[in-house]
């Protein structure tokens, strides 16, 4: 039998299918738009399994959502909510007699940087994801923390009860107080490319440009997201004292995305001495993948559950 494994990283526009070996040496890529509706969406991913059932050994989803990885089971779904319920792992190890394993995609990019990336060899680590929101995954011991609801890691859902915004409140609060929207690397593009009237609101190359050549429009919008980045990491920091902070999501090839969060921390730092004298400070660093992170991350939790 063949020694490769499919892995497959289920996003909210695109799907993207890889062919893997047992060392992590992507073979081969593909990548289709992601259907809107329940039918669709799993008559595809049987069309992308057929097409190597006869090649691999074992099927690894990465996944938006809450994931209970001994079921298969998906809760929620982020940007592709009729996944609610669903299981992939009932749903294709049946059909086509191969091993399944399924992982939130925010963890599978911290087992990701474990395994092969900027993690490795880091005992207390994160990875923290920026994208639509902030997916994350944390490291204790050298291993990923799941938590006992399978949400541990969830830094979309941290309260900034200092935030205020016009919306629809819920108890007092609105859901733009959570980080997963002051922290949402698509919204600052977009509000950076109003400021600059681009045409599309989602070209974050030209965005980029602006900020690295601190254009006055957007430099203060950038600082602002940064600094948000920077308490999440140390509310995360206070908490669990971790020794090394990776970045994903694609803004972190940015070279100036990890140094403008390493100087707001420590800015943050510096204004409260206490925290300075109490709080060690970790490395922030990017993350060593950045599209191939979930694809990874899926497949060493295939490999780490059919271990155990």
């Amino acid at each position: 039998m063949s020694r490769h494994y499919l892995s497959i990283d289920i996003g909210g526009t695109n799907t993207k299918s890889a062919l893997i070996d047992r060392s992590g040496n992507i073979l081969s890529k593909t990548r289709t738009k992601t259907p809107k509706e329940l039918s669709g969406f799993l008559a595809a991913i049987h069309e992308i399994v057929a097409e190597h059932q006869q090649d691999i050994r074992g099927i690894a989803f990465s996944t938006p959502g809450k994931v209970d990885t001994h079921t298969g089971k998906i809760s929620f779904g982020g940007a592709l909510p009729f996944l609610n319920g669903v299981s992939l792992k009932d749903e294709l190890a049946e059909a086509f007699d191969l091993p399944v394993s399924i992982i939130n995609d925010g963890k599978a990019a911290a087992l990701a940087e474990l395994w092969l990336g900027n993690l490795q060899g880091v005992d207390h680590g994160a990875a923290i994801t920026l994208g639509t929101g902030l997916g994350g995954g944390i490291i204790l011991d050298g291993r990923l923390i799941e938590g006992a609801h399978f949400q541990a890691g969830e830094l979309s859902f941290m309260l900034n009860a200092s935030r205020t915004a016009e919306s629809e409140k819920v108890d007092g609060l609105t859901v733009q107080q959570l980080y997963g929207f002051s922290g949402s690397a698509v919204a600052m593009i977009r509000q950076a490319a109003e400021q600059l009237a681009l045409a599309d609101l989602s070209d974050g190359e030209t965005v980029f440009d602006a900020i690295n050549q601190r254009d006055a429009r957007v430099w203060p919008l950038f600082t602002a997201y940064c600094r948000e980045i920077a308490c999440v990491i140390l509310n995360v920091q206070s908490v669990i004292d971790l020794s090394c902070y990776v970045i994903g999501g694609g803004i972190s090839a940015q070279d100036i995305v990890i140094e403008e969060i390493r100087r707001q921390y420590s800015q943050i730092q510096e204004s409260l001495p206490l925290l300075k004298q109490t709080l060690t400070t970790p490395a922030i660093r990017a993350c060593k993948f950045q599209n191939d992170a979930n694809i990874l991350g899926a497949l060493y939790q295939f490999f780490l559950l059919s271990e155990s």
